[in-house]
C-alpha cells in the first residue's frame, strides 16, 4: 500500500494552519489559575462586543443544571475556589463532575458561569485583581488573533478544565443526545468550485445533515480522521463517536478545491472554506482546510482539518 496514515498527512504539504492558537493554548495552558480565569473572563466580555455568543441548549444545560446550581448557593469565596480548582484540574467532586462533561456541556456551563458573574450571581474578578505580564501577553496574542482562531482557543482552554476525564471510569463520561438527521426534504447541497467528487460532496452534506451514520459509510474501514492540532482518530468507530461528540449541529460551507492523482489509484483533494459553529451563530466562521486522501474504491483513507492561518490561504492549492 502506497499510504500510510503518518504518511497520508503529508498531503498538500504547504497549507499554513493557525499554529498561533496551539502556541497560545500552550501559554494559558502555563498561567496561574487566577490570571487563567480573568483571561477567560476578559475575553468573554470583548469577544461578546463583536461575536455573538449563542444561548446553549436546553438538552446540554441539563447535565449541568444540579452543579449549576450548587455553585449559585456557594459563597463568593466558594464560588471563587470551585473555579480555582476547575483551572487547576483539581480532583474534586465538582471538577470530577466537570471531567465527565461533553464539550457542549462544558461550554454551556461557563456561559451559564459568565451570565452569572455579570449579574453578580457568581464572584467576578476581584476589583484589584493585577494580570500577570504573562497573562496581559496572551491577552493581548487573543485580540490580535482573527474571531474564528480566538473562539478556536477559547474553547480549547475552557475544555482542558477539570478533572483529566482518562483518570475517570469511562461509563461514567457523559454525552448530550445526538441530534437526529434533518429530514431529506430539509436539506440543501453544497457545491465547491472544482471539486465535483461524490464522496467529497456526500462528506459536506451527511456533515451539515447530522447525517452521521451516513457519513461514517464514506470511510475506509482502516480510514482516519485528523482535527485540527490534534493526533488522527484512526477506525471507523472512533471517528464516528467524534462526530457524535464534537460534529452536531455545525454548518459546513466549502468554497472551492482541487484534486491531485496519487500513487496507486488514490486522490488527494483539498478543499478550503469556512465553518460555522452553533456556539457563535453565523456572524463569524472558522477558515477551513480539508486534505482528502480517497483510496481506489473512493473511500476517505484520511482526511484532516486545519484551521488556516489567514483568510488568503483560503486561494491557497499549491502543493
Amino acid at each position: 500500500m502506497p499510504f500510510t496514515i503518518d504518511s497520508a498527512r503529508n498531503i498538500f504539504p504547504n497549507t499554513l494552519a493557525a499554529d498561533a492558537v496551539p502556541a497560545t493554548i500552550a501559554r494559558f495552558s502555563q498561567l496561574s489559575a487566577e490570571d487563567q480565569l480573568a483571561l477567560i473572563w476578559f475575553a468573554y466580555l470583548e469577544m461578546g462586543k463583536t461575536i455573538t455568543i449563542a444561548a446553549p441548549g436546553a438538552a446540554n444545560m441539563v447535565f449541568a443544571e444540579k452543579t449549576l446550581e450548587e455553585i449559585k448557593t456557594m459563597t463568593p469565596l466558594q464560588q471563587t475556589q470551585v473555579m480555582c480548582d476547575l483551572a487547576n484540574r483539581a480532583d474534586t467532586p465538582i471538577s470530577r463532575t466537570y471531567g465527565s462533561w461533553s464539550v457542549n456541556i462544558k461550554l454551556g456551563f461557563w456561559y451559564k458561569l459568565g451570565q452569572w458573574m455579570e449579574q453578580g450571581i457568581v464572584a467576578p474578578i476581584p476589583e484589584k485583581y493585577q494580570p500577570s505580564a504573562n497573562a496581559s501577553a496572551v491577552l493581548q496574542t487573543i485580540r490580535g488573533l482573527e474571531s474564528g482562531q480566538q473562539i478556536t482557543v477559547l474553547r480549547n482552554c475552557v475544555v482542558g478544565m477539570g478533572f483529566d476525564s482518562t483518570k475517570l471510569d469511562q461509563s461514567l463520561l457523559v454525552s448530550e443526545a445526538v441530534v437526529p438527521p434533518q429530514e431529506m426534504q430539509q436539506r440543501s447541497d453544497v457545491a465547491i468550485e472544482g471539486v465535483s467528487n461524490s464522496t467529497i460532496l456526500s462528506y459536506m452534506n451527511y456533515l451539515n445533515a447530522n447525517d452521521f451514520e451516513a457519513l461514517i459509510e464514506l470511510f475506509a474501514p482502516d480510514g482516519a480522521l485528523q482535527p485540527p492540532f490534534q493526533r488522527p482518530i484512526v477506525g471507523k468507530e472512533a471517528v464516528l463517536r467524534f462526530f457524535k461528540e464534537e460534529c452536531q449541529n455545525l454548518k459546513l460551507i466549502p468554497d472551492r478545491g482541487v484534486l491531485e492523482p496519487a500513487e496507486d489509484g488514490y486522490n488527494q483533494i483539498k478543499v478550503t472554506g469556512k465553518v460555522q459553529t452553533p456556539w457563535f451563530g453565523g456572524n463569524v466562521g472558522m477558515n477551513i482546510a480539508w486534505r482528502f486522501l480517497l483510496n481506489p474504491d473512493n473511500k476517505i483513507f484520511f482526511v484532516a482539518i486545519d484551521l488556516l492561518a489567514s483568510p488568503k490561504e483560503l486561494l491557497n492549492f499549491a502543493r
